[in-house]
């Protein structure tokens, strides 16, 4: 085991030179990234932050494994000696433990924390928060939502004195990848994932990001940030991808729309609402023009009406950049002996269940083609007080059969077979109640000219 040094001094007969000491926990993409920045960048960011930020160690798991650029000297396995020594920690390891455990430790010895731990802030913000309340001291979280793009700051700064009504965005760049190249280069969903491991923006398993579970971690700290009121992951209604086909990303561009995962926060006179799931975006909405592995934040306020915040949402040195922007923040608050506002719940609004928010949807039905079949489906609707928006009929290309003999499932030899066609029938309807849009879908199941509901995509960004 080695243990970290000291890597500053000021220099004698001069004035005694402010330094505040930094333990980086973590050195993978990103914490490599850090310390580089804080070892070849030293004099910049010392004139930034008003006092000399020393980097005291690094803690890692094997301090045998060299590191490119990174001094052997500064590495450690003793995570909880190096945060003891520290008066600024950047939390780089990802997981709830011990990044919890060595956060909390970091507070109660009065240390600031910046982290980009986006599970942990989801799961445990709260009590980190809490503690970091009683310490006096600040956890800064910019990286932890969306890589190198800036919205946690303004959000907590620049629209202090707006009122934030929704948050919706891109902000998982594996899934806008592989969305993208479904759209733009007709893949199917496995290719375009398989795709994205070869480029490395998708993991060898990337359930977290194809399942939704990423985006949700996410759309809490947006949730909570934006309207004041502390939003865990598991009340995040969440849906990821597994289900959208090529046909599906066909049938939006024919109708005008961009199949994106988004993550949705709302504020609505009942309280909060919190989702992430596919939608159609329109075409002409700036979120559907955010290509690759790109991230995007939309933001709505009542004074300063939409802003979109756009940039890459991923990577070593631009997630470095947001980490090492709040370092800078903290410092600041450290010289001062102040405390920023990273985080507030004052409003404590109620988080709304699932079946409350308010959408629209895009149903695809497989339909007999006959007759009054579109009136039936209308009152389908009409029964569970959801109104149509918009209707677009196709004859499906393969015809389905019904026989002339009884029973109808099991023809009798020699029976003649007669086709009987069916249409793709397209709804989009008209905002309404989450349970209300499940419960028209549910009763459409079990209509007599409904062969079978091809799809069902929500409708965003309008």
């Amino acid at each position: 085991m080695s243990a970290p040094v000291a890597r500053a001094t000021a220099s004698s007969g001069a004035p005694q030179e402010r330094v505040l000491r930094v333990a980086l926990l973590g050195c993978g993409v990103v914490g490599t990234q850090v310390a580089r920045i804080l070892l070849d960048q030293t004099g910049d960011l010392a004139a930034r932050a008003g006092a000399t930020l020393e980097l005291a160690g690094i803690a890692v798991r094997d301090t045998s494994r060299v590191r490119d650029g990174i001094p052997a000297d500064l590495l450690t396995d003793d995570a909880e000696a190096l945060v003891d020594g520290a008066d600024l920690v950047i939390e780089l390891m990802g997981g709830i433990e011990p990044a919890r455990s060595l956060i909390l430790r970091a507070i109660g010895a009065g240390a600031s924390v910046v982290t980009a731990n986006k599970a942990l802030l989801a799961e445990q913000g709260p009590v980190l928060f809490e503690a970091a309340d009683d310490a006096g001291v600040d956890v800064a979280f910019e990286a932890a939502v969306a890589g190198a793009i800036p919205i946690v700051r303004p959000v907590r700064e620049s629209l202090a004195g707006d009122h934030v009504t929704r948050v919706l965005g891109i902000v998982n760049g594996t899934t806008n990848y592989v969305l993208d190249e479904m759209t733009s280069n007709s893949l199917d969903l496995d290719a375009a994932v398989e795709q994205a491991k070869e480029l490395g923006y998708a993991e060898a398993d990337p359930s977290a990001d194809i399942d939704g579970l990423d985006a949700a971690a996410k759309a809490a700290i947006l949730a909570s940030l934006a309207f004041h009121t502390r939003v865990s992951i598991d009340q995040v209604a969440c849906e990821g991808i597994r289900a959208v086909t090529a046909e599906d990303v066909d049938w939006a561009r024919r109708t005008g729309y961009v199949v994106k995962l988004l993550a949705i926060a709302e504020h609505t006179a009942e309280g909060v609402s919190a989702r992430v799931h596919p939608a159609l975006v329109p075409a002409e909405h700036p979120l559907a023009a955010v290509r690759g592995a790109f991230n995007a934040v939309f933001v709505e306020a009542d004074g300063a009406g939409p802003l979109m915040f756009y940039g890459q949402g991923a990577g070593g040195r631009p997630t470095a950049s947001a980490v090492l922007g709040d370092l800078v923040s903290v410092a600041r608050d450290r010289l001062t002996g102040g405390k920023g506002s990273f985080e507030s719940a004052y409003a404590s609004l109620p988080v709304l269940p699932p079946d409350a928010a308010v959408t629209r949807y895009q149903v695809r039905l497989e339909v007999e083609d006959h007759t009054g079949v579109l009136a039936q489906v209308a009152g389908v609707l009409a029964d569970h007080g959801v109104s149509i928006d918009t209707v677009r009929q196709s004859v499906a290309e393969t015809p389905a059969y019904t026989f002339t003999a009884e029973p109808a499932s099991e023809p009798a030899p020699g029976a003649v077979r007669t086709p009987e066609p069916v249409a793709d029938l397209v709804i989009t309807t008209h905002a309404a109640r989450e349970a209300s849009l499940a419960a028209t879908v549910a009763a459409l199941e079990g209509l007599a000219p409904v062969r079978r509901i091809i799809s069902v995509l929500r409708v965003e960004g309008v």
